[in-house]
């Protein structure tokens, strides 16, 4: 069993933990809940559990914020700040947070509410509950959020087996009314999970501002993105319906959720770091479950159109700790250091190739006896990889060992490659966060031992950095 809790990726005190829930900026403090067994290391009795933080780095852990209860699951959702009380639950000069959820039974999907008036510590289900049925069976984890130009709050869910989306309006947060829906569209190879849906400006285009639909397809293409315009009933797709537009090219970034009401117009987002084909089976323990760092989203037009960016939030650079770093470096010099560094198992790396010569390149980390994760880069192809065929254990599951590739285009005869990696865990972000790897991994090294390698050529080492990375626990 794999006991080496990862330092900087939040995980629970203990059991099982998948997605991310309810996030919400109020008076200082980001929360973050999540589907939660407060009772098992496996899914069940599925509840919120919760958690609060400052600077997005730094977690307190609380008690369990919603309980499965009556045998009802409290499924996947969304919170807001309702400032202007529309709701009523709140009181003059103290706004209420509201969470929107979807209970679960055998029988059906409903989506319910409950309320905060003391700062997100104490919750209250709605009497009143459910806010919306529609007799389903598959319609689930509703995204919350306020649409100023029209002046009413926005509720987007999924109509799972339907591979669709739909939006209803709400101008109190309790009474609902059918707006449209989306779909399908995209991958559509599993079940339509977990939407989220925002607006974004265009990097570098004043004033030009496009929303993006965010949806998790269970056990096919994973996440998913579309870009379009959303007028407060409808959202029109600017792709062909058939194409696909994946988030992430690794096996572990699933059910992501932006934060509601974030200062400064930031658009943030952190998934659960797992898959569904072997969720109940990493080999951790007493915890099961963890979160990618919070990401920063921007939208920018590349010569072949508009393109999510997803970029390691500033705060992240607070547990730096230095330990390497190099400019216009010989390869086989650089390696020899690199066998003397001391690197933590938990550490982040930023790297700059020049193309030459070379069919492929990268970097080989947590070696040990026989087991290394290799990041690596096909000139031939342009594709950049993650292969975790001997990272460490994987009997647990005949679907984990295996490498995940990503079509990279060099930037100006240039691949720039940003690795954050956990005890568990690495997260690959490429040419500025055009595209991202995230994969699990359970090496028995200790340490990350690093090795750059060449096939067949040679290759220019711009910039190397390397820091250790300090503990989120607060």
């Amino acid at each position: 069993m794999f006991s080496s809790r990862p330092r900087y990726h939040f995980t629970p005190p203990q059991n099982f933990m998948n997605d991310p829930n309810g996030l919400v900026f109020y008076e200082g403090e980001y929360h973050l809940f999540y589907q939660h067994n407060p009772f098992e290391n496996i899914w069940g009795k599925m509840s919120w559990g919760h958690a609060v933080s400052r600077d997005l780095i730094h977690w307190e852990h609380l008690p369990v914020a919603l309980h499965e209860e009556n045998g009802l699951m409290i499924f996947s959702g969304s919170a807001v700040v309702d400032w202007q009380n529309t709701s009523g639950f709140g009181a003059e000069g103290n706004q209420p947070l509201v969470a929107l959820y979807t209970s679960h039974s055998e029988a059906e999907q409903t989506q319910n509410i409950a309320y905060s008036t003391d700062r997100g510590r104490i919750w209250t289900k709605y009497a009143g509950n459910p806010v919306l049925a529609i007799g389903a069976r598959d319609f689930r984890d509703p995204k919350l959020f306020w649409h100023a130009p029209t002046g009413q709050w926005i509720m987007v869910t999924a109509l799972s087996d339907q591979h669709k989306v739909r939006f209803d309006r709400s101008s109190d947060l309790i009474h609902w009314s059918y707006l449209s829906e989306f779909g399908p569209a995209g991958g559509t190879d599993g079940v339509w999970e977990c939407p989220d849906l925002f607006p974004l400006p265009v990097q570098g285009e004043a004033g030009v501002t496009k929303w993006v639909l965010k949806v998790d397809v269970w056990k096919g293409t994973g996440a998913q993105y579309f870009i379009g315009d959303f007028d407060g009933r409808r959202f029109v797709n600017h792709s062909p319906p058939g194409e696909i537009r994946r988030v992430e090219y690794g096996a572990d970034f699933y059910a992501a959720q932006s934060w509601s009401d974030v200062l400064n117009g930031r658009r943030i987002w952190i998934a659960w770091m797992n898959n569904w084909h072997y969720a109940n089976e990493v080999p951790t323990s007493p915890w099961r479950g963890l979160f990618s760092i919070p990401r920063e989203l921007h939208l920018r037009r590349d010569p072949d159109g508009l393109h999510l960016l997803q970029q390691p939030v500033k705060e992240m650079k607070r547990l730096r700790q230095p330990l390497y770093q190099i400019t216009n470096a010989d390869i086989a010099a650089v390696n020899s250091q690199l066998a003397q560094l001391e690197m933590d198992i938990a550490g982040e790396i930023k790297m700059e190739f020049a193309l030459g010569s070379a069919r492929g390149f990268g970097l080989k980390l947590c070696t040990g006896d026989r087991e290394e994760t290799w990041i690596g880069y096909d000139a031939e192809s342009q594709e950049l990889s993650c292969d975790r065929r001997i990272a460490g254990e994987s009997a647990f599951s005949d679907r984990f060992a295996d490498v995940h590739r990503a079509p990279l285009a060099p930037v100006g005869g240039k691949i720039e490659l940003h690795i954050f990696v956990d005890s568990c865990s690495v997260e690959v972000f490429a040419n500025d966060g055009r595209l991202v790897i995230s994969d699990l991994i359970f090496p028995n090294a200790h340490k990350v031992g690093l090795k750059l390698y060449v096939w067949d050529g040679n290759i220019g080492l711009n910039r190397l950095e390397i820091w250790n990375l300090g503990s989120i626990e607060q």
